[in-house]
């Protein structure tokens, strides 16, 4: 496109906040509508970044023949009938990780996605993030190989919280969402597919309804292991950390941060354009739009994750 990507935001709360920073970097894309539950707020949100249309119903965005494409922040109960909705307006559309939680509903936006001809993504951030990259480009080469990854998501959620500290209107899941970004990202690191996975859960929360603790192992066909532990009772420093033990090296990844196994930092400012993994997958969605291309992290290529997790979540029912 010739003429600014013109992208209405959907989740004014502290992601879609994120992705608000991230564009303001990005020559060429306007955010013209934002959308979310709370009017008030968001209103509050949208004269903070200058947006001029704001609603609490995706339908009136996607009725505004001026929106090119849509970016979508909101409950993940919703991602998969709001990526829909996106695609039959003819719009382009990010949906935040992740894609379902449900693997029948992520199979379906596949199936439009790929027949629409629009850019469809899911945002999976780690494979952005200038850290993790750094090790992606060390493994392209031919100078790195995964020999194990050991990951811990680690959170403090006793109560149904956001990363703003503001009450949720949706509940959180370990397997879905926090365990998503790990098991595509390990597929992705080691260029081959997950063939074996193993799964424990521990006890269901009285009133939140969920797993709050979670042992995932994993394991690629070219023989790399993965060995992911995910919580949300853990008291001390919240997020993922990556530790990729390989033939050559040891990485630690801490979101844009990389550290060598020694816990000595290691520069990433030359990796990418920005050190904010959430701009740089925003500038993959844009320029895939521009370039008439699939982006990395496209539906397509996130759904065998999916259906990972599908097969993970059998085994806690079974």
């Amino acid at each position: 496109m010739s003429k600014p990507i013109k992208v209405a935001l959907a989740g004014a709360g502290a992601f879609g906040i994120k992705h608000l920073d991230g564009i303001k970097n990005i020559d060429g894309v306007e955010v013209v509508s934002l959308i979310s539950r709370d009017l008030d707020k968001t209103r509050e949100v949208a004269a903070k970044y200058g947006i001029g249309h704001v609603t609490t119903d995706l339908t009136d965005s996607l009725a505004l023949k001026e929106v090119d494409a849509v970016i979508l922040c909101t409950p993940t109960q919703m991602h998969a009938s709001q990526t829909l909705a996106c695609l039959k307006a003819g719009k382009h559309v990010q949906v935040e990780i992740p894609l379902c939680d449900v693997l029948t509903d992520g199979e379906e936006v596949a199936q439009v996605a790929a027949k629409s001809g629009l850019v469809a993504m899911c945002g999976h951030t780690r494979r952005f993030n200038p850290s993790h990259q750094y090790v992606h480009k060390k493994i392209q080469a031919g100078e790195f190989n995964i020999q194990q990854m050991d990951v811990q998501t680690y959170f403090f959620r006793r109560t149904n919280m956001n990363a703003l500290g503001q009450a949720r209107s949706w509940t959180d899941h370990l397997l879905w969402h926090h365990a998503a970004h790990t098991v595509d990202l390990f597929a992705y690191q080691c260029g081959s597919p997950i063939v074996k996975a193993n799964a424990i859960q521990g006890p269901i929360h009285p009133t939140l309804g969920i797993a709050m603790d979670m042992s995932i192992q994993l394991k690629a066909a070219n023989g790399a292991i993965c060995t992911l532990s995910l919580s949300f009772n853990n008291d001390g420093p919240l997020g993922t950390f990556f530790r990729y033990i390989g033939d050559s090296a040891t990485y630690i990844a801490r979101y844009d941060d990389l550290f060598n196994g020694k816990e000595e930092k290691i520069d990433v400012s030359g990796v990418a354009v920005s050190m904010n993994g959430i701009e740089l997958q925003d500038r993959e969605f844009f320029a895939a739009i521009n370039e008439g291309r699939e982006p990395n992290s496209s539906v397509a290529s996130v759904l065998p994750c999916y259906r990972v997790l599908h097969g993970l979540e059998l085994q806690f029912n079974g």
